[in-house]
């Protein structure tokens, strides 16, 4: 498991469950990977957040720049 602090730039969605899509807002998230997902967390004003999406759907928001990695 790798751990790395990102940065949401862009619009980076996920869907928790089988319910709609929803939006992670723009700000710093730390975020955990594995061989098959990256676990993304933040903190919105008072509001923790934590979404989970596969790996290469993580990678399509790195690579189109979305969320920006140090």
């Amino acid at each position: 498991m790798t751990q790395q602090t990102g940065y949401i730039v862009g619009k980076v969605e996920f869907r928790p469950g089988d319910g709609a899509l929803m939006r992670i807002p723009q700000g710093p998230v730390d975020i955990e990977t594995n061989r098959l997902e990256a676990t993304l967390s933040w903190v919105d004003g008072e509001t923790h957040g934590a979404a989970a999406m596969p790996l290469t759907d993580f990678k399509r928001y790195v690579t189109k720049g979305a969320i920006a990695l140090p």
